[in-house]
């Protein structure tokens, strides 16, 4: 393995646990159980997803060059084979970020360095969010991990949002408060139409001008519903609702 942060190793581990956890929800005898979470989707085409995330995000992650890839993907196997697949995509995948350079040059989609650390954090997120939505497809939907969920929440503030990952309204303006009860973690935003600006949560803010929200609840709810998997009044909101709905990224 290579020198990593504390952080890499974190996800790297939560990538492990994470992909075992929607192995073990996913047999053959439950791959046509729909995915409510992803309309239209059967566990089958959840599981064939992922493994292809993982061989097409991999092929690229290690090549090091930050030129963007070409966008053929492979195409998933049909039936039980899809298991083997995925199993195959999720082991290769760790054993190429085990011994990744996190500074190697290397693609991304994000708006910060384009180097192999970003992969780190995607991966395990990536892969966390669809446990759960194999998880809930066999009604057993085991919250997300607290530390793992604060560290999604950031990722839908510093990288999907401002990477044009919105799916909800891009002409809300506003300060949205967001707490997690379980963790302590608290952001506070502001909304200007399509910009989005994270506050320094220990300075005495100036609100300005516009509605203002406020969402509690833990961090793994925060974190689903923030992606569309859970609705918005499993929180506990005040203020005005449709701020909340700008700042959806599934």
């Amino acid at each position: 393995m290579t020198d990593l942060t504390a952080d890499q190793r974190f996800w790297l581990e939560a990538l492990r646990a994470e992909g075992a956890a929607l192995g073990a929800a996913v047999g053959v005898e439950n791959l046509a159980a729909p995915v409510r979470s992803c309309p239209g989707w059967n566990l089958e085409r959840l599981v064939g997803h992922l493994g292809v995330v993982y061989q097409f995000q991999r092929t690229h992650f290690v090549r090091g060059t930050a030129s963007r890839p070409d966008n053929e993907r492979q195409t998933a196997p049909t039936g039980p084979a899809v298991l083997d697949y995925f199993a195959e995509q999720l082991a290769q995948t760790i054993t190429a970020l085990e011994n990744l350079d996190p500074e190697a040059p290397a693609w991304n989609w994000g708006g910060g360095p384009k180097v192999a650390a970003f992969w780190f954090r995607r991966m395990a997120l990536e892969t966390a969010i669809h446990r759960w939505d194999a998880q809930a497809a066999i009604g057993i939907p085991i919250p997300l991990d607290p530390r793992l969920s604060v560290d999604g929440i950031a990722e839908v503030l510093d990288t999907q949002l401002p990477s044009g990952r919105r799916k909800g309204p891009d002409d809300a303006e506003g300060v949205v408060r967001l707490n997690a009860t379980d963790t302590g973690d608290r952001w506070v935003l502001r909304l200007r139409g399509t910009t989005l600006a994270v506050l320094d949560t220990n300075t005495v803010l100036d609100p300005g001008p516009g509605a203002q929200a406020a969402a509690k609840g833990t961090a793994s709810d925060l974190l689903l519903a923030l992606w569309g998997r859970i609705p918005l009044d499993v929180l506990e909101i005040t203020g005005e609702s449709h701020l909340l709905e700008a700042l959806r990224t599934g």
